[in-house]
């Protein structure tokens, strides 16, 4: 059976009123067109008027059937309208035949792929362009997460309000870990082994790269449920603790890319037969075992087995869960314009943590040649339709050139590692208003930093510094980007940072009397919490602070993501040179992977609840010293010099709380003057919100 021919997509990416871009993924070559019309509402009846048919097609392929095509549709003489609905179509042509996205069923209004809401005929969307206006975003979306998926919320408010433009989110900001290619769930790894060779081939020979990989153990485990733990810990030098499935391959990225948001694959795969139970993998002998079942260690393979077993059996239901609701994953992406960017887990988990990471897998040849392969995919599935012309032909011509043979060891395979390696620019600004700078937090780091003492209970010693999340470069590039923009000092700012600026540092310090004990007892809480944030480098959080106070926007609004939890925080913060800067940042995570659950997830959540009782409405003061040390004091001593001082209050919920553990997904509503920051939540096939008290932002100094 044939591949089907559309395989995800359409996902609308940039759109401002000079083009409009589209991203679609097919197994075929086609020659793709579009039509771009207004609508007309007037009560349940709508019109459309054709505004363009003038569309430029970009096709790479990545792959034997596999085709990642970007189509910009051009205005045909003034700009695109705003503040107005529109509605698209693709045509494809192959030979002497065309069909548009209702031959493939999208268009149907009872189709189970449809992408339209209501009565319209085509998917929907609409650029704004005042200073009213709503923006969805969150980050952390795992295959096999716990919880309801925060996404169909979002469909389902899109469903409710599309054509009410007042109402309707105009942009959706993806902030990282859009995929887990660390954490793949059992039933689906062999799932994307079948797909991998469908899609891409078997040209890419591992063996070549790393000669251990031949070795008959290595041999036998890479292709096997469970089997690549080992292989990522030692051969590729990562750190991820739930490797044991990993991808590897570039074509195994993209498939779990495929599957993340879009049925159709899922149909095929199960067409094929690629979806088994764990008895059947078990009788095929795709099942790799730590203790082979052989006499010396049966008890602990029996063990093991009951283990994976149940392992198995729970990510299947959990993937089943979350199946249910990716039509309307792939319905509210052909509808909302969606703007993305990486973080660790779209490539491994930890990428680029430290300078001995980097080092380290840089100098093993399979992990480097895996973290090029996840950049690659982040490319070409995430990265560009964030800014297209930002790419060169010279990196169009690097990625067509290595994917048409994926051959090991070539003058091309080198060009791919190398440049990928060494890109410093996933950064852009969206034109959305406002206008939002998306900060790569992973790939344009500095390490360079003393040690930093630290206390924890009787225990005094020194430790690494986390790393600066953006260097001095990097800071650099993001001005000059920001002003080519077209972004003006005084004008409102979205920063966006996948890891948070104000993260769980903070929360973990005033904390400290509950966390403390739980983690003397041995309670995981570093595997429910992810501790990398801009507070572990003083030196980085206040170049963040100081660039902030540099681009002077009128109100600077942080989004963020990673730490799965939802916080609303407004900061002051007073420089030493008598310069002022407030800072609200919003943050919302998880899509889909809630950390918290559980008899230890219930233990922090506790203390999470009981400190909420002691902040609400109370501020938390701090001071930067002169060692870049985050020192949590009201006052700081006349004598002490320091970089800045900061007061911080968070935000609370209408029920009075100040954090949310359960999936989400961020809708921050603006208007002239103030701003809400909202949680849509997806319980018993409903959509759910949660509001934070709305902040009125003309008033000065509102901590």
């Amino acid at each position: 059976m044939e591949l089907p021919l559309l395989l995800s997509g359409p996902i609308i990416r940039r759109v401002d009123t000079s083009g409009v871009v589209i991203w679609i993924a097919t197994s075929r070559r086609f020659q793709i067109g579009a039509e771009l019309f207004h609508i007309e509402c007037s009560g349940q009846k709508y019109s459309y008027k054709l505004l363009s048919d003038i569309a430029e097609t970009q096709t790479l392929r990545l792959g034997k059937r596999l085709y990642i095509n970007l189509i910009t549709i051009k205005p045909t003489t003034a700009l695109f309208p705003t503040n107005t609905l529109l509605g698209y179509n693709l045509l494809f042509s192959r030979r002497s035949t065309t069909v548009d996205l209702n031959s493939f069923g999208l268009l149907e209004q009872n189709h189970p792929h449809s992408i339209v809401y209501g009565n319209l005929k085509y998917p929907s969307f609409y650029i704004n362009s005042g200073e009213n206006g709503s923006i969805l975003y969150g980050s952390c979306n795992k295959l096999h997460g716990k919880g309801n998926h925060s996404l169909a919320s979002a469909d389902l408010h899109l469903e409710e309000e599309f054509t009410n433009l007042k109402e309707r989110p105009h942009s959706l900001f993806l902030l990282g870990d859009q995929i887990y290619a660390d954490d793949v769930p059992d039933p689906v790894f062999p799932v994307i082994t079948e797909l991998h060779k469908k899609l891409v081939g078997n040209n890419e020979d591992l063996t070549v790269v790393d000669y251990r990989l031949s070795e008959p153990h290595l041999k036998d485990s890479i292709n096997k449920i469970n089997g690549r733990q080992f292989i990522m810990e030692y051969l590729c030098q990562f750190s991820s603790r739930n490797a044991s499935n990993h991808m590897m391959k570039f074509g195994e990225y993209a498939a779990l890319y495929l599957l993340s948001w879009a049925p159709q694959l899922w149909d095929y795969a199960v067409e094929q037969g690629y979806i088994a139970g764990f008895s059947d993998q078990l009788e095929k002998d795709q099942i790799h075992f730590v203790f082979p079942k052989e006499e010396q260690h049966l008890p602990q393979h029996q063990k093991e087995l009951k283990q994976l077993q149940k392992r198995y059996d729970e990510q299947w239901w959990e993937v089943q869960e979350n199946l249910h609701v990716l039509p309307k994953i792939s319905r509210l992406l052909a509808n909302t314009p969606t703007y993305m960017m990486l973080d660790d887990h779209d490539i491994t988990d930890d990428l680029y943590l430290s300078y001995n990471w980097k080092r380290n897998v840089w100098n093993s040849p399979l992990g480097r040649h895996v973290v090029a392969n996840g950049l690659g995919a982040y490319w070409a599935f995430q990265g560009w339709g964030n800014c297209p012309d930002s790419y060169s032909p010279s990196f169009l011509r690097m990625v067509k050139r290595y994917c048409y043979t994926f051959s090991v060891g070539t003058v091309e395979y080198k060009n791919w590692i190398e440049r990928l390696w060494n890109y410093d620019s996933w950064h852009f600004v969206a034109p959305t208003e406002p206008k939002a700078i998306f900060l790569d937090t992973r790939t344009i780091r500095s390490y360079q930093s003393p040690p930093r003492p630290v206390k924890l209970g009787n225990t005094m010693e020194e430790t690494p510094r986390g790393p600066n999340l953006i260097g001095s470069e990097g800071w650099v590039k993001l001005t000059d980007l920001l002003q080519q923009s077209g972004w003006s000092s005084g004008e409102k700012l979205i920063v966006n940072s996948p890891a948070p600026f104000y993260g769980v540092g903070l929360i973990e310090s005033s904390l400290d009397s509950y966390v403390h004990p739980l983690r003397t007892l041995g309670i995981p809480i570093h595997e429910m919490i992810d501790y990398e944030a801009w507070k572990y480098n003083g030196e980085g959080f206040t170049q963040f602070i100081n660039k902030i106070i540099e681009w002077n926007p009128s109100h600077c609004f942080i989004l963020s993501g990673d730490v799965h939890y939802a916080s609303n925080v407004r900061s002051h913060i007073k420089t030493n040179q008598e310069k002022e800067a407030t800072i609200l940042q919003f943050t919302s995570s998880p899509i889909q992977n809630m950390s918290f659950s559980g008899i230890w997830g219930s233990l922090v959540k506790g203390a999470i609840w009981l400190n909420t009782l002691k902040r609400k409405k109370k501020e938390i003061n701090r001071y930067c010293d002169s060692s870049y040390q985050l020192v949590m004091d009201d006052h700081p001593l006349d004598s002490t010099p320091v970089h800045w001082t900061e007061s911080i209050r968070y935000l609370s919920t209408e029920k009075g709380h100040i954090i949310e553990t359960n999936n989400n997904l961020g809708l921050i509503q603006f208007t002239p003057d103030s701003v809400q920051n909202k949680l849509l939540q997806y319980k018993d096939l409903e959509k759910h919100e949660v509001a934070f008290e709305r902040v009125n932002l003309n008033k000065h100094n509102g901590t």
